[in-house]
């Protein structure tokens, strides 16, 4: 018995890879997030597989759900949406599970920021542009943020930023990258990225929040800021430049 994490992609039931859909193919229990996780990833479950939404239960009760399925010798999917290395909870899962000895492993996914890039037509690194990319958060009600990860002191560095669960406190995001970024620095913001009912929004520092605010996103959204976003006239990648010692 294994218990598979699965990265169930940005919310495009496709965008997930082959072997995720293999593998919830051949579980006969399957655990995921109703309000993130695309639902049509359920049709690839066996006829009879047990379906949990998890997206109202504790730690606790998911814990309970896996080793009741070790407990039967059955494999379980479970699903998070983007990719379970970024903010996901899976480590906690992942702690627990190993106190408890039942075996894991992990699936990856596309992410939301990668999706989010993809819709905007953007490469993150570009040349002599920017060549790092921060993904991080802000602390609002959820988990504290560690010391030194807030944003004047991630924005220091001017690198390309990417925020998750965010775009509420727009406003406070503006705030503090102005100091670092100025208010003329690109920035974007996607929604329901890879859905159905995606929404970009393109700008600067200067109008982003008002945009926000005006399309009344909450929620599912990623945030991006950046002089990659804008980026034109840059130099080649040395990758495929014909000056490369190919030997």
């Amino acid at each position: 018995m294994t218990v598979h994490f699965i990265g169930a992609g940005p919310g495009a039931a496709d965008l997930i890879t082959v072997r995720g859909r293999d593998l919830i193919a051949a579980s006969p229990v399957c655990l995921y997030a109703g309000a993130l996780v695309p639902v049509e990833l359920l049709a690839h479950c066996p006829p009879d597989a047990r379906k949990v939404d998890t997206a109202d239960l504790t730690l606790d009760e998911i814990i309970a759900e896996l080793v009741a399925a070790d407990a039967k010798g059955q494999d379980v999917a479970r699903l998070h949406s983007g990719d379970p290395s970024v903010f996901s909870a899976m480590a906690e899962q992942m702690r627990r599970l190993d106190a408890l000895k039942v075996p894991y492993d992990v699936t990856p996914g596309v992410p939301a920021y990668a999706a989010a890039a993809a819709s905007l037509n953007r490469e993150l690194t570009v040349p002599e542009v920017g060549q790092t990319v921060i993904l991080t958060r802000l602390q609002g009600r959820a988990t504290a943020m560690p010391p030194g990860e807030d944003l004047a002191t991630l924005g220091a560095s001017r690198a390309t930023i990417v925020l998750h669960l965010a775009v509420n406190n727009i406003e406070q995001v503006v705030a503090e990258l102005v100091p670092n970024y100025g208010t003329d620095c690109p920035a974007a913001v996607v929604a329901w990225a890879s859905r159905d009912n995606e929404v970009i929004l393109r700008g600067t520092l200067a109008d982003i929040a008002a945009q926000v605010v005006a399309a009344g996103i909450r929620r599912t959204a990623v945030i991006i800021v950046g002089k990659v976003l804008a980026a034109e006239g840059f130099t080649d990648s040395h990758l495929y430049s014909a000056a490369r010692d190919r030997a």
